[in-house]
């Protein structure tokens, strides 16, 4: 099976350029071209238009577009079966950010083994970006994020949040926080645009960060102000590194669980979202209608 004219088909579909499709994939525009061909060539159809506004689908390619990431998706659950060796009955590939390994990795890792003892684990932490992506192919069976990437093959659910707190190893006050020693927070695609309408002063700050650890080691080393977990920020105080600052207010980021659609309703995922809700404290959204 030459799964990457399937590939290359859906990525052309979302970015309708064969020069940004080559640039995506790493190969010529030629090569994208002939596996386009070789595609239409063996479904017997024309699945792209090109002219000089660009390059758009057929109605047959519209048509051949969700049983194409159904391929990639099945190709991707096929492979993952058959590589599968011991006696576990199953692997569950789960993607996490960054952030959360920390204070929620040990805990989560317990409650799915507990739940789930005959299943295999492997967990990979991440960005969300990256995430979504490998849920759209099948690399990953689950994520815990904080930025969806909405997409048709794709089910998000909030099941709760985390805060982040300003601290500093200069100062107690917000108004006495220096731009030239602090720095960015952007944990998220969310985070900068909080930050920015909470201290528009703070905004032309000249370093930016996207991991707590990463800004709780410049904490240690480099000193100035920042936010970091609310986990973090207790640390950093209780071992005299820094001060909270007291009047900024503190940034809550939502956490997401995500997953295909085509693996939403299975028994193990429907087990691991309960989990995930009940360690995030957010309630069953179906629980919470019937309520309603």
């Amino acid at each position: 099976m030459q799964i990457e004219l399937i590939d290359t088909f859906l990525d052309l579909c979302e970015t309708r350029s064969f020069n940004r499709t080559a640039e995506r994939l790493g190969v010529t525009q030629s090569t994208v071209s002939g596996r386009i061909r070789t595609l239409e060539s063996a479904l017997g159809q024309r699945l792209f238009i090109r002219s000089r506004a660009g390059t758009s689908l057929t109605l047959q390619g519209m048509r051949f577009e969700p049983h194409a990431r159904s391929l990639r998706l099945g190709w991707a659950e096929a492979r993952h079966a058959i590589s599968q060796s011991g006696g576990r009955a199953s692997t569950v590939r789960i993607g996490i950010q960054h952030d959360l390994v920390g204070s929620h990795f040990s805990d989560l890792i317990r409650a799915f083994r507990i739940a789930l003892p005959d299943t295999s684990f492997f967990f990979e932490a991440d960005y969300s970006a990256q995430m979504c992506a490998d849920l759209t192919t099948g690399a990953e069976d689950l994520a815990i994020l904080f930025s969806p990437r909405f997409h048709p093959d794709l089910y998000f659910e909030p099941i709760g949040e985390i805060t982040y707190e300003m601290v500093s190893t200069e100062v107690d006050r917000l108004e006495h926080v220096r731009r030239e020693t602090y720095i960015l927070p952007h944990f998220s695609d969310a985070i900068p645009h909080a930050h920015a309408a909470l201290h528009p002063a703070l905004a032309t700050a000249t370093l930016s960060i996207g991991q707590n650890a990463a800004m709780v080691s410049l904490m240690r080393t480099m000193g100035g102000s920042a936010y970091v977990l609310r986990e973090s920020a207790g640390a950093l105080v209780a071992d005299g590194t820094c001060r909270r600052v007291i009047d900024a207010q503190p940034i809550p980021q939502a956490v997401f669980l995500g997953v295909n659609q085509r693996q939403r309703h299975r028994p193990v995922q429907r087990r691991l979202f309960q989990i995930l809700r009940e360690h995030f404290r957010a309630p069953d959204p179906a629980a919470a209608a019937k309520r309603g």
